[in-house]
């Protein structure tokens, strides 16, 4: 998921007109039209770091003239006390956007952060972490960036892009044959032949239907490491194979060494912790 400055700027403006409305009465009132000042981003904790981009046209949509150094890079693992951005120019406008920048790379960088930890367990197998569609609503592609940023990969951007046959599909085709996986996966080919086909299996007896099917991935769905084992056994590498639920850190390392290639982690976006960055008029 990559973003255009054109859908950040909309974002931003939006953010900015819900925080401003009619002016920053407190800046107006106490801060002179004509004064200037410095101030600089910092982490106030290790994080990896994303939305950068969001902060600088957030300052730069009060004032244009205002001068940023950028320090970092979307992406990047910063230690505590590291500065993020230098802002240089009118100090009305660097008030009046303060939050709303903050805001935004706060949260960004606590998705890619948290991600960052996940990646961070598993380094060295070759599973791959997965972000879901649990995200915030009208922020999908934003929280989707920093995934990337913190060196997970995108699963499907929503409900357009791929076919994900789900349990509650398949309750739908309970009286199909030769069975509800077979019927379902037949019929998402006929309808959308361009779309690659995931297939949720709850039971070995599922995953041996999906596999069989010719689904293009079959997401295993709760299983113990031992049913992965097992279920890996069963695909023998004519499917992708994605794990999901019961996905902490504690457990992520055991689940990528089963040999599966995905393992999707909702908590990345869902859960995620907005970082502590602050910013501090120099």
């Amino acid at each position: 998921m990559e973003l255009t400055a054109a859908e950040i700027r909309r974002a931003v403006r939006a953010a900015l007109a819900e925080d401003l409305g009619s002016g920053d009465a407190t800046t107006l009132a106490t801060v002179p039209a004509n004064a200037k000042s410095i101030a600089l981003m910092r982490a106030r904790e290790p994080l990896t770091v994303a939305g950068i981009q969001f902060a600088e046209i957030a300052f730069k949509e009060l004032s244009p003239k205002i001068k940023i150094e950028k320090l970092v890079r979307d992406g990047q693992k910063v230690a505590a006390g590291k500065t993020l951005l230098k802002i240089s120019g009118s100090s009305r406008a660097i008030l009046s956007a303060e939050r709303v920048a903050l805001n935004f790379v706060q949260r960004l960088s606590g998705v890619a952060t948290a991600t960052a930890l996940f990646t961070n367990e598993i380094r060295g197998l070759r599973a791959k972490i997965l972000d879901t569609r649990k995200t915030t609503p009208g922020w999908r592609c934003f929280e989707k960036y920093a995934v990337k940023c913190g060196g997970g990969k995108n699963h499907r951007i929503g409900l357009f892009d791929m076919i994900l046959i789900k349990d509650n599909h398949l309750v739908t085709l309970r009286n199909e044959k030769p069975n509800t996986i077979a019927a379902a996966v037949l019929r998402a080919r006929e309808k959308f032949p361009k779309l690659k086909v995931e297939v949720e299996a709850d039971t070995l007896a599922q995953v041996a239907q999906a596999a069989d099917a010719g689904a293009d991935i079959i997401l295993l769905d709760n299983m113990t490491t031992a049913q992965l084992c097992a279920a890996v056994k069963i695909i023998r590498g004519r499917a992708k194979i994605e794990a999901s639920g019961g996905v902490n850190l504690k457990t992520v390392r055991a689940i990528a060494a089963t040999g599966v290639d995905f393992i999707s982690v909702g908590a990345i976006t869902h859960s995620a912790r907005a970082v502590d960055i602050g910013l501090d008029f120099a």
